[in-house]
């Protein structure tokens, strides 16, 4: 498996095909494999995506202090110099939405392109909305990931997601299955307490091609989040994807063809002319 070393930890990555570069970063709790199990990359696209700090196969944790965005931002910063990349297209899913927003209004110089994936943020704090992480996170450090989960899918704070979101619900109880779960704690502790530092004036700044991905049936990811930032967002295109609590295969169908079109459309048609 590749790594690159920045900061003292040792960041776990993956790339597929080859061309334009394209960083697509997963969510909370997730890992590569959510990315490269949800997105094929077309013949001209290089897919690049890394295990964020506390996620997969990054080892080790590091100073819990660094849990949050902008260190994500400085640490995909690092892998596109690791990797000799001057520019990409720069996106991401929740978490990882946040974190491409944050590195394209910071790095502007080297966004070629922006993916904003069923974003969980806009330019608020969410931390009443996400007290159901501290929740999972309190249930971990108290009573173990094994027990914590029988415990947690007790609680109302679960109940209420699941009548809106099946597929937010099995989410949520996959915190408590990764088998690192207990000594990562942290990021569930900190990610969800994240204050963007940049605001809905600040979007209208980026001037590159921008997707953004939205569905319904997420308690999340707001459908309305997507449409605030393509309403923002010069020329942003907005598409509406399957929820996967309808159908998961639908959804990765429709992710695939959305991401496909986008990266076509805006980078290697513009390549061949």
């Amino acid at each position: 498996m590749p790594f690159f070393t920045h900061d003292g930890i040792q960041f776990h990555y993956r790339e597929s095909g080859s061309g334009i570069p394209f960083v697509f970063q997963h969510g909370l709790g997730a890992d590569i494999s959510q990315i490269f199990e949800l997105f094929r990359p077309p013949a001209g696209i290089r897919l690049i995506a890394f295990d964020c700090r506390g996620h997969g196969e990054t080892r080790p944790l590091g100073s819990e202090e660094k849990i949050g965005i902008a260190q994500f931002t400085d640490d995909l910063r690092a892998s596109l110099d690791h990797l000799k990349i001057e520019r990409a297209v720069i996106g991401g899913i929740s978490m990882g939405a946040e974190i491409a927003l944050n590195f394209t209004l910071r790095h502007p110089e080297r966004v070629l392109g922006l993916v904003v994936s069923r974003p969980a943020w806009l330019d608020e704090s969410r931390a009443d909305n996400m007290r159901v992480f501290a929740t999972i996170a309190e249930f971990i450090r108290k009573y173990g990931a094994w027990e914590g989960a029988q415990r947690f899918q007790r609680t109302e704070a679960y109940q209420s997601v699941l009548r809106v979101s099946p597929d937010n619900a099995n989410s949520l109880v996959s915190q408590f299955v990764h088998p690192r779960a207990e000594e990562t704690v942290a990021k569930l502790e900190r990610i969800p307490t994240h204050a963007p530092g940049h605001t809905r004036e600040a979007w209208k700044n980026i001037c590159v091609p921008t997707l953004v991905l939205v569905n319904q049936q997420d308690a999340i990811h707001p459908f309305q989040f997507g449409a605030v930032f393509a309403q923002t967002i010069s020329g942003a295109t907005l598409v509406e994807v399957t929820p996967k609590s309808v159908s998961k295969e639908q959804h990765t169908t429709d992710v695939q063809r959305a991401l496909t079109d986008f990266l076509v459309k805006n980078f290697l048609n513009e390549v061949g002319k």
